[in-house]
């Protein structure tokens, strides 16, 4: 975990370098993506309110808001995945936002039900096929990642891996849990090797022939599909994107989102920094600075992002991935995903 100030992060920033702020917020970031300092700039330019960042790891950023208590100066949450948002709501750190700003900037299935959390950008959680390997007919569906033509040919990230959780909740809630339960058994059965590294990890294992399909979110893909690197280019070559369930509910989509903070110090700024979150500008930072979807829909001008192509994308209201999370992790116990 590190301290750091806008300030800090930007010392060659001409925007910040005599600049003087008469109000700042205290953002807790569980995200971290060298882009979301253009948020930072564009906010503080927008509104002249200064953005003082902490960042770690979701967990970590909890932790410390709940032993902070009332006296804690953190205004603004922000993290990846609907399922810490959840977990953030649920130990009580956040409050409810009314505005009609963002309920009109943000489709209601990617906040929070009761408005304790939004969601900004998107990401797509697809399958991904190691060109010449496989037929792409076989996986044009999360449920055929259980099929028993697959074993020995799959690569997966740890069943405790958020990404994993807040999928495995969605199918709970479509499927029930005896289906859901009956998947990732089937998925655990598939596996070439035991569940290790990050998405990224899983498509290069995949560019290597280490294994034949797996699952990663769109933005990790597109890193390497727009990298300048020759080795990134080389393994972005060697792989394919297939979204699932184009004939059916549609592809999983999570969200990276930000809340207000229980004591927050300065509400009213932080409630500003969410709504400038939904905005034109800051949707199109997402997309150009981590290769995110926008909330608001389109590519952001992300033209890696839109050779991906268009796709269905699942409706349920992601509060699902969490409300269902414990039951998603007890599958994954039973199962062996480990």
């Amino acid at each position: 975990m590190r301290l750091k100030t806008w300030l800090a992060a930007a010392l060659a920033s001409t925007l910040l370098s005599s600049a003087a702020f008469a109000e700042e917020i205290n953002l807790y970031s569980g995200r971290h993506y060298d882009g979301d300092v253009q948020l930072y700039e564009g906010f503080q330019k927008a509104t002249g309110i200064k953005v003082n960042v902490i960042e770690g790891k979701a967990d970590e950023m909890m932790a410390r808001i709940e032993a902070e208590g009332d006296a804690s100066p953190a205004d603004v949450f922000i993290t990846a995945d609907a399922g810490n948002l959840w977990r953030a709501e649920s130990k009580g750190l956040l409050q409810p936002v009314d505005s009609e700003t963002l309920k009109t900037r943000i489709p209601e299935h990617y906040r929070d039900p009761e408005n304790m959390w939004f969601g900004f950008s998107r990401r797509a959680r697809v399958i991904f096929i190691a060109k010449g390997a496989i037929d792409p007919g076989l996986v044009q569906n999360y449920e055929d990642l259980a099929r028993p033509e697959l074993k020995g040919k799959v690569c997966m990230r740890s069943g405790s891996a958020i990404y994993n959780l807040s999928l495995l909740g969605a199918l709970i809630a479509e499927w029930g849990p005896e289906k859901a339960e009956a998947w990732a058994a089937g998925v655990v059965a598939n596996l070439a090797k035991p569940p290790q590294g990050g998405d990224s990890d899983q498509i290069k294992a995949l560019a290597a022939g280490e294994c034949a399909v797996t699952l990663a979110n769109t933005y990790y893909f597109v890193r390497f599909l727009a990298s300048d690197k020759p080795e990134d280019k080389a393994v972005a070559d060697k792989v394919q994107a297939i979204f699932p369930n184009q004939s059916g509910a549609g592809t999983h989509v999570n969200i990276s989102g930000a809340a207000v903070v229980k004591y927050a110090p300065n509400r009213d700024g932080a409630v500003k920094f969410l709504e400038y979150l939904a905005s034109d500008e800051a949707q199109a930072y997402f997309a150009t600075g981590n290769n995110e979807y926008p909330v608001a829909g389109g590519d952001g001008g992300n033209a890696a992002l839109k050779s991906l192509g268009e796709f269905k994308a699942d409706p349920i209201n992601v509060s699902a991935y969490g409300e269902n999370q414990p039951a998603a992790q007890e599958i994954m116990d039973r199962v062996g995903w480990k």
